[in-house]
């Protein structure tokens, strides 16, 4: 009988550094994630800081945000280009209300052309109404094809009202080497990242329950992001 307890207690440690390295693993994928979010709302705060940013009517008129903090382009490649950031969403059935929880985004495809050396580039997406809003929730979209898509004017008094700007379901933006302006992001691929979003908030979520029916409470990671958004746009002064 020691002898059988002496082999169960053998195995028990052998076991125990792998499952502490399993927690451990764990815990600094969460980090990461919540270290992604801590830098989308960097990235958000100081986009709408700068003179020449967002237009203030496009943004309040925006039912989600997705911020795609620090995506790299590499060296000589084109495409296969890989971001992943998070998506905001007015609160309420009709985007009226603050500013809500986010779901974790994957930014895929991006083609970037010829380049020498890395480069680190931040993209922000203002999703303008509720069809686009659900598209990208749903499932993997194709940005030009599934939801309509277009560059977004930059300046706080641009003109945001040209034929383009008022029918794309998505004004896509990006920053790079301190330069904020619109780029066309066509071709690219947009989808939610569940196994980000088990990660942030600790069970498997629909991306839709997430950013759309409130069943989370805000992550303390996303507190600038929705923080500077609230105060920024507390208000949806679109048709929706």
């Amino acid at each position: 009988m020691k002898r059988f307890a002496s082999h169960i207690l053998v195995a028990a440690l052998a076991t125990f550094p792998i499952l502490m390295t399993s927690v451990s693993a764990r815990a600094a994928d969460k980090d990461k994630e919540q270290q992604r979010l801590q830098d989308s709302g960097q990235v958000m705060k100081e986009i709408i800081n700068i003179p020449d940013n967002i237009p203030q009517n496009l943004l309040d008129r925006a039912d989600c945000i997705i911020v795609i903090p620090s995506m790299v382009k590499g060296a000589f490649i084109v495409g296969a280009s890989y971001g992943r950031g998070a998506m905001t969403c007015r609160s309420g059935e009709k985007f009226q209300g603050p500013w809500g929880a986010p779901t974790m985004m994957a930014l895929e495809g991006v083609s970037f052309g010829f380049q020498l050396g890395g480069q680190a580039t931040d993209f922000v997406l203002l999703v303008m109404n509720s069809r686009g809003a659900s598209s990208i929730l749903s499932s993997k979209v194709k940005l030009g094809a599934d939801a309509s898509a277009a560059a977004g004017p930059v300046g706080r008094n641009a003109q945001a009202d040209t034929d383009v700007t008022m029918r794309a379901e998505v004004l896509t933006y990006s920053r790079a080497r301190g330069l904020f302006a619109g780029i066309s992001l066509d071709g690219s691929t947009l989808r939610p990242d569940n196994d980000a979003n088990k990660k942030i908030y600790g069970s498997k979520l629909d991306a839709h329950d997430i950013a759309l029916h409130g069943k989370v409470a805000i992550p303390s990671s996303a507190k600038l992001l929705i923080e500077t958004l609230n105060q920024h746009s507390p208000k949806n002064h679109s048709s929706n």
